[in-house]
């Protein structure tokens, strides 16, 4: 009997092969690769904060699911759902799979490969193929001088959806930065991308106050572990080209459990960014109307006709038809030396004191943030012809209208030096740009307004207009 051959149909013999392979790649490859690949992992973070200014934080290495957690079962969080429990008749347990969902939601994976080895090299690439860029620092030895323990958040203006991919690329070597980021770019494949770089999504303008305390939540543990962070106070992109209203939620979260005596040091860094060219400056120019606003097919075509026009031209061909792109960094704003002078504790600050403080911190950081906004050709020539009430202009009164205009912002104290003045080829560069897109018309060296794009002149002027 024992010799007898048992046969087996070939579905279960299939199905029994492969049950043992999985068993063998789940309990002995999969944690031996987990186990080398988060080891190389870990040396290349050592090598990398031998050169950053600011290390990465043990917070951004710790395992996501570790920190989702930490979220659910933080006791603030824990005492909102029992909290909602009584005051809806919601099961507790429906409650905490809401929160387990946020949380997973919020929560990046940061990958420090991903972030230097595609990440910056993408950005990198991306940057210097569509921009010009003007880098530059208001102090530079004070920006060398900061307290590398203190949290440092980097806030800026929000002109484009270029902004996240400019500063990750130029700040890369200093430091690795965590951003909110909107639901728009939670896509397959850009959001695993996304959160392996420490980016982490919000729902912007969301009540639900269990995914706010859970947002909150994460915004206070990442601080107080000193993650590098950069933020858009503005909480969208400017419509108009003016620096918008500062939206304090983001702010509010860093803040409200903050005791400048004892918790670790926030530093702000008032980031100034502005372009030649808004790649979306005629969607948000139509933003209200959503019948003329470019469709995912129409942008996706624009993309392969510039590629298609520029793939194969020079460097220079590429810089007179998109022009500068301007980072300027600002003097830092250190909490503690802040919060001293104006005599704020704001742990201790009931709601309806601490809500006009941080309101009062938030414009006093977009005022830092309008100061370092770069002072750019194609915003100074705007600036021009919204002086000129529709009449033509020869190129060289332009260029004198130019000359005075920056005279005029610098002797205001707008972030340029006399060396930094654009010159006249410089200017001539981005007039034949704005000539190229329709928004000037040009006759013999006449130069006017399109009708059309009038309100897109208006749009780049009023990046710089609070130095008029």
């Amino acid at each position: 009997m024992l010799d007898d051959n048992v046969s087996l149909p070939t579905w279960l013999y299939v199905l029994l092969w492969a049950a043992a392979v999985y068993a063998v790649v789940v309990s002995v490859l999969y944690p031996s690769v987990r186990w080398f690949v988060r080891r190389r992992l870990n040396r290349a973070v050592e090598r990398l904060n031998t050169s950053l200014s600011i290390k990465i934080k043990p917070f951004q290495q710790t395992k996501r699911q570790e920190l989702i957690d930490r979220l659910v079962f933080d006791p603030q969080v824990l005492a909102l759902i029992d909290s909602q429990a009584r005051e809806t008749n919601v099961p507790r347990e429906a409650l905490l799979l809401d929160v387990k969902r946020y949380a997973r939601e919020i929560v990046p994976s940061f990958n420090a490969y991903v972030y230097y080895q595609l990440g910056y090299w993408f950005a990198k690439k991306i940057s210097r193929f569509l921009y010009r860029i003007r880098v530059s620092a208001v102090d530079q030895t004070v920006l060398e001088t900061l307290d590398k323990n203190s949290t440092v958040v980097f806030v800026m203006n929000h002109r484009s959806n270029m902004d996240y991919i400019l500063i990750c690329y130029l700040a890369a070597e200093q430091v690795t930065l965590s951003y909110a980021v909107g639901e728009w770019a939670r896509v397959f494949p850009l959001e695993s991308i996304i959160r392996a770089m420490g980016a982490f999504f919000v729902r912007r303008g969301s009540q639900n106050p269990l995914y706010r305390k859970v947002l909150g939540r994460y915004v206070q543990l990442a601080t107080d572990s000193g993650v590098c962070q950069a933020v858009f106070l503005e909480g969208g992109l400017s419509r108009d080209g003016n620096v918008a209203q500062p939206k304090i939620g983001f702010l509010d979260y860093m803040l409200r459990h903050y005791d400048h005596r004892k918790h670790r040091n926030i530093t702000f860094i008032p980031v100034g960014i502005n372009y030649d060219r808004v790649i979306e400056d005629k969607n948000l120019m139509h933003w209200d109307d959503k019948s003329r606003r470019f469709t995912k097919w129409q942008t996706f075509s624009r993309v392969l006709r510039f590629l298609r026009v520029n793939i194969f031209s020079d460097s220079r061909s590429r810089w007179q038809r998109y022009g500068y792109a301007g980072v300027n960094f600002g003097i830092p704003i250190d909490m503690r030396k802040y919060c001293e002078k104006h005599r704020l504790l704001f742990a201790d600050l009931p709601q309806r004191d601490r809500i006009p403080a941080v309101t009062a911190l938030a414009e006093h950081l977009m005022q830092a943030v309008r100061y370092v906004i770069p002072v750019l050709p194609v915003p100074v020539i705007a600036t021009v012809f919204t002086r000129q009430n529709h009449q033509g202009m020869r190129s060289l009164d332009i260029v004198a209208g130019c000359d005075d205009i920056i005279d005029d912002m610098i002797a205001a104290g707008a972030a340029i030096r006399d060396e930094q003045k654009p010159r006249q080829k410089t200017i001539a560069a981005a007039l034949e740009n704005l000539r190229h897109r329709h928004i000037l018309l040009e006759e013999n060296d006449v130069y006017r307004v399109n009708p059309e794009f009038e309100k897109l002149i208006h749009y780049y002027a009023n990046s710089i207009i609070h130095w008029r």
